[in-house]
């Protein structure tokens, strides 16, 4: 279905569309923001009377059912998000849908089967891929900067008031029931997928002290082996005293070290440091979302694919042991 533009409804007009994706649906070329749908109608009036957008509702089968509307945004909590895509999809509407794609590899795997079997495209908002730090990143490695790469670690550590998630007024995040598990399954989605974007296929992939973690996600511990001989050790403990952010990816010649939390690349190559700074952009999906309306217009592969969002659910359900 080629339209010259794609007229947007979002479906979960919450904290995380204000301002890392709502307004950049408006900003992206050949993109306009027709309606936004939330259950509290207050909230999502003044959404919706502060950002200009025309339509608003509290019913999300009006967002479906629109025929003006081309492509939805998922954005509400993960346990609904299969529900609404395959009604999306059924209706030949396009899909952008919020990490985690869906609560478990069962899910993730209707919905691989939705996409083939529809005329409706879907990506997943693994939107990092495309913000400058993780490009130059990629860059850096496909340039050999620092020789053959061997390793790649992650290591997440964040007190219990978890300065890196978003706040809600319920914290869903930690109901397993509707997240799909604890903090880990809300910000560990874009970690592995940046680890999948950068090293390719997968060999298989593994969880450590999975006991724990099928109580509560609170310590999640895992490895990857990747087809190219890469090696991934990933850690990431939500009780911590002490916090830490860090990714470090070794090579034959150095390390490539960076943090997902700001915007420096650090690297170490035959004994010589360089330093990158990138600015972060306001509307931190409005790149990932540029790439999608083209993709959806039909310029380009799909940014980050329902395949890909199977292959990171599939990671973290063998990671937290399930």
């Amino acid at each position: 279905m080629h339209k010259r533009k794609i007229n947007w409804g979002i479906i979960g007009c919450g904290d995380v569309a204000e301002i890392k994706s709502g307004p950049g649906f408006q900003n992206a070329k050949n993109s306009n923001l027709l309606c936004v749908m939330r259950r509290n109608e207050l909230k999502v009036k003044d959404f919706a009377k502060r950002h200009k957008v025309p339509l608003w509702t509290t019913n999300a089968p009006e967002v479906l059912n629109n025929n003006a509307i081309n492509a939805i945004y998922i954005a509400t909590p993960p346990s609904s998000h299969l529900g609404y895509a395959l009604q999306a999809l059924k209706l030949g509407k396009h899909v952008y849908l919020e990490k985690p794609m869906v609560l478990n590899t069962n899910e993730a795997k209707v919905l691989a089967e939705a996409v083939k079997s529809n005329n409706g495209k879907l990506t997943v908002a693994h939107y990092r891929r495309y913000l400058p730090v993780y490009k130059k990143v990629k860059q850096l490695i496909e340039s050999n900067a620092i020789g053959k790469i061997t390793q790649a670690n992650i290591e997440i550590a964040q007190s219990k008031q978890a300065a890196l998630i978003v706040k809600t007024d319920d914290n869903w995040r930690t109901n397993p029931e509707i997240s799909g598990g604890g903090y880990f399954h809300d910000i560990a989605p874009h970690q592995i997928d940046l680890m999948y974007y950068y090293f390719g296929e997968i060999e298989f992939s593994k969880g450590i002290n999975v006991q724990e973690n099928k109580k509560s996600n609170t310590l999640v511990q895992g490895s990857i082996q990747f087809k190219n001989g890469v090696t991934f050790k990933g850690n990431w403990d939500f009780n911590a005293k002490k916090d830490k952010d860090s990714c470090i990816i070794k090579g034959e010649n150095g390390t490539i070290s960076f943090s997902f939390y700001n915007a420096n690349i650090k690297v170490l190559a035959s004994g010589k440091e360089s330093q990158f700074q990138f600015e972060t952009p306001k509307h931190v999906q409005q790149p990932m979302i540029q790439e999608v309306v083209n993709y959806f217009l039909e310029t380009r592969t799909n940014p980050c694919s329902v395949t890909d969002g199977l292959i990171i659910t599939e990671i973290m359900d063998a990671f937290c042991g399930i």
